[in-house]
């Protein structure tokens, strides 16, 4: 089990726009990293693809389980899990919220699915 996020990390996390992933290759370097929206919700990170669960990137993340964050100036390894099991409308909500100045298409691609990982500190 890992630890809960710091709180001033989440707090970071929550209001910076984007944030990169790379996920953990089993030799344990790491893939190049995307530029993906993230949000924070109940002490939680959250990411999700915006193309499903065919997206290259994801599909290697929620594999691999494994990974390293950089947002503003917090660079942290991760633990990946699969999300799906967590409340997808109040996490819809958030990407509302945050991302409300993006015209409501674009937000649309990260709302109202399951294609959601939890990052966790490793």
């Amino acid at each position: 089990m890992s630890a809960p996020w710091d709180p001033e990390d989440l707090a970071v996390i929550g209001m910076t726009e984007e944030l990169h992933l790379s996920s953990r290759r089993p030799d344990g370097s790491l893939s190049p990293a995307i530029t993906i929206w993230a949000v924070a919700v109940g002490g939680e990170v959250i990411v999700r693809s915006a193309y499903g669960e065919r997206n290259g990137w994801y599909r290697r993340a929620l594999e691999r389980g494994a990974g390293r964050i950089r947002c503003g100036d917090v660079e942290q390894d991760v633990v990946i899990e699969d999300g799906s099991g967590l409340d997808q409308r109040v996490i819809d909500d958030e990407y509302r919220r945050k991302y409300a100045r993006f015209d409501p298409p674009i937000v649309a691609t990260v709302v109202g699915h399951a294609h959601t990982l939890r990052l966790r500190p490793a």
